[in-house]
C-alpha cells in the first residue's frame, strides 16, 4: 500500500509536469519560498547536529561495535567500497559545481563581501569547502549507519521504517508507515535534480565536443539516452557494473584532476587547499548556523538552504546504497570511510577545479566569470578552453558525467526497488526499470517547468518531511546503539570474572600441590 500510494504521487507529478509545466513551475516557487521563508533554521540545525551525532558515534565508546557479526569480514574491499560511495555521494554534483559554483561566488559573494574582489574569492573557496564537505558526508553518513546497524546487526529488513524500531513503541507506530513513503519521494525527487543537471552539463560538453545545439529538446533526449544506459547497468547488480563502473570513474576523474594541478597553477592550488582548510575548521560552527535575518537572506536560501536540502533528499536513496555495500566494518571504520576521507577528496577537487579557474579570472582576464553567470554548466568547459589539450579534456570530462548519470541512476533505481519490495536486497527487475523511467521523467518534467531553479525547489520542498524522519532515524539509532553496548560490556566483565575465577582456582591448585605431594 505504501509504495502503490508513493509510485502514484510520482506518476501524478510526471504528468502534472509535462501536461502544464507553467502551472507546476507557479506552485512549486510558492512552495519553495513557503519553506525557505519558514524552516531554513530547521535544515541549518538538523545538518550541524549530524556532524556532531557522526563525529560522537565514531570516537566515542560505540565506535568499535561492527556492522554485522563481531568477527565479520567487509564484504568489498577498501578501494571498490570508497568508489561506490563517493559516485552514488557526490559524482554529477562534483563535476557540475567544480567550477562554477566558486565563480558564482565569486561574482556574487555571500552578504556583507564585496563581489569581484581578493575577499570575494578566498570567500567563494570557504563556502565550496563549506558546502561539499563535512555536512553532507554526515547526513549520508547517519542515515546508512541506521540502516546498516539495523539490517546487519539486529536481522531487521533494509529499509528506512526499519531503522525507527528503536524508538518508543508510541512514537514508532505514527511515523513507520509514513518513513519509507517519504524516503521514496525524496529518493525519486533527489536523484532527478541530479539527473537534470548531468543532463545540462552532458549538454555542454557535447556542444564544446561536437557542437550539439544547448537547449531543453537536446537535454530531453540526453535523459532519455543515459536513462536507458543505467537501465541496461542495472541489469548487472552491484557486483558488477556499478562497481566496475564507479571504479573507472574514480580513475578517470582523479587523472582529469591531476592533469589540472600539474598544468594549472599547481603553487596556488595547493595554497588555496592549505589556507581554505584551515579558515573552514576554524570557523565551522559559525558558518553551520548562519542565517541574516535582518537583511536579505536570499543567498543563503540560493546556496546553503539548498544544498542542505539536496543532500537531506538524496540520503534515503546513497545512504541505503552505502549500508548495502558496508557489511562488516566497524562504525568507526564506517565513518572515517564515508564522512572523514569524501570530505577530503571533495577539497582537493574543489582546491584543483575552482582555484585554477579564479586563478584564471583573476590574473589571466580569461572570461570564466562569465561564462558561468550566462550558464553554469558551461563553466567547467570554458576552464579548459584556458588549459592545452581543450578537446580531450572536454571528452573526458563529458564522459565522467556521463558515467557518473549511469551509476547514480543505476544506484538509484536499485534502492528504489529495495524500498518498494520491503527490502529486498535483490528488487526485481520490473520494478527498477519502472522506477529508472518514473526518475527520467521528473527530470524531464522539472526541465520544462523551469530548468535548473525547478530542480532546485524540488530538492528543498521534498525534503523538508524527510529532515524529521532523518532525527527520528537518530535518536532510535543512539538507543539501540546503547543497549547494544551495555551488553557487549556486561559480558565482557562477565567473560573477565570468569577468567579471573579460572585463574585463582589455577593459582591455588598450584600453590596446594607441593603440600599434597
Amino acid at each position: 500500500m505504501r509504495v502503490r500510494v508513493a509510485f502514484a504521487l510520482v506518476v501524478l507529478f510526471v504528468a502534472w509536469g509535462l501536461l502544464a509545466p507553467a502551472s507546476l513551475d507557479r506552485v512549486a516557487t510558492a512552495a519553495f519560498s513557503a519553506t525557505t521563508r519558514n524552516f531554513s533554521w530547521l535544515y541549518l540545525w538538523v545538518v550541524f547536529a549530524l556532524v556532531v551525532a557522526s563525529l560522537v558515534l565514531a570516537f566515542g565508546r560505540y565506535g568499535r561495535l561492527r556492522l554485522g557479526d563481531d568477527d565479520e569480514e567487509p564484504e568489498f574491499p577498501l578501494h571498490s567500497w570508497f568508489a561506490m560511495l563517493f559516485a552514488a555521494g557526490m559524482g554529477i554534483g562534483l563535476v557540475f559545481w567544480g567550477v562554477a559554483e566558486p565563480l558564482s561566488h565569486y561574482v556574487t559573494p555571500p552578504p556583507g563581501i564585496p563581489a569581484l574582489t581578493p575577499e570575494a574569492a578566498n570567500a567563494a573557496m570557504l563556502h565550496v569547502f563549506f558546502h561539499w564537505g563535512l555536512h553532507p558526508w554526515a547526513v549520508y553518513s547517519i542515515v546508512a549507519l541506521s540502516i546498516a546497524y539495523f539490517q546487519f546487526r539486529r536481522g531487521l529488513p533494509i529499509t528506512i521504517g526499519s531503522t525507527l524500531s528503536g524508538l518508543p513503541h508510541w512514537l514508532r507506530g505514527r511515523w513507520i508507515a509514513a518513513a519509507d513513503v517519504l524516503a521514496i519521494l525524496a529518493t525519486a525527487f533527489g536523484v532527478a535534480t541530479s539527473l537534470g543537471l548531468g543532463a545540462l552539463q552532458i549538454n555542454s560538453g557535447l556542444a564544446q565536443v561536437v557542437g550539439v545545439p544547448i537547449g531543453t529538446p537536446a537535454q530531453i533526449v540526453i535523459i532519455a539516452v543515459t536513462t536507458a544506459i543505467f537501465l541496461g547497468s542495472s541489469v548487472t547488480g552491484i557486483e558488477r557494473g556499478i562497481k566496475w563502473l564507479s571504479n573507472a570513474n574514480l580513475i578517470l576523474g582523479a587523472l582529469i584532476a591531476a592533469f589540472v594541478l600539474l598544468v594549472g597553477p599547481t603553487a596556488v592550488i595547493l595554497d588555496t587547499f592549505t589556507s581554505t582548510l584551515g579558515r573552514y575548521l576554524s570557523s565551522l560552527v559559525q558558518m553551520s548556523l548562519r542565517l541574516t535575518p535582518f537583511r536579505s537572506d536570499e543567498w543563503v536560501h540560493s546556496w546553503t538552504v539548498f544544498y542542505w536540502a539536496w543532500w537531506i533528499s538524496w540520503s534515503p536513496f546513497v545512504g541505503l546504497f552505502i549500508a548495502r555495500i558496508s557489511r562488516g566494518r566497524t562504525i568507526r571504520e564506517f565513518i572515517v570511510g564515508t564522512l572523514l576521507l569524501p570530505s577530503l577528496a571533495g577539497f582537493a577537487w574543489f582546491s584543483v577545479f575552482g582555484g585554477t579557474a579564479l586563478y584564471a579570472e583573476i590574473f589571466t582576464g580569461a572570461p570564466l566569470a562569465q561564462a558561468a553567470s550566462t550558464d553554469v554548466s558551461t563553466a567547467l568547459f570554458a576552464l579548459f578552453e584556458t588549459l592545452p589539450a581543450t578537446l580531450p579534456l572536454s571528452i573526458a570530462a563529458t564522459l565522467l558525467v556521463l558515467v557518473f548519470f549511469v551509476t547514480s541512476g543505476d544506484s538509484a533505481t536499485f534502492v528504489l526497488g529495495i524500498l518498494s519490495e520491503r527490502g529486498n536486497p535483490d528488487p526485481s527487475l520490473r520494478i527498477r526499470v519502472a522506477w529508472g523511467i518514473l526518475v527520467g521523467l521528473i527530470a524531464i518534467s522539472l526541465l520544462l517547468a523551469g530548468g535548473l531553479q525547478a530542480l532546485q525547489t524540488a530538492a528543498i520542498v521534498m525534503a523538508l518531511p524527510f529532515a524529521i524522519v532523518i532525527l527520528l532515524m537518530l535518536v532510535s539509532l543512539v538507543r539501540a546503539l546503547r543497549e547494544d553496548a551495555d551488553r557487549l560490556e556486561r559480558e565482557e566483565r562477565e567473560m573477565r570474572r570468569l577468567l579471573r575465577g579460572r585463574e585463582g582456582r589455577r593459582e591455588k591448585g598450584e600453590g596446594e600441590k607441593p603440600r599434597g605431594s
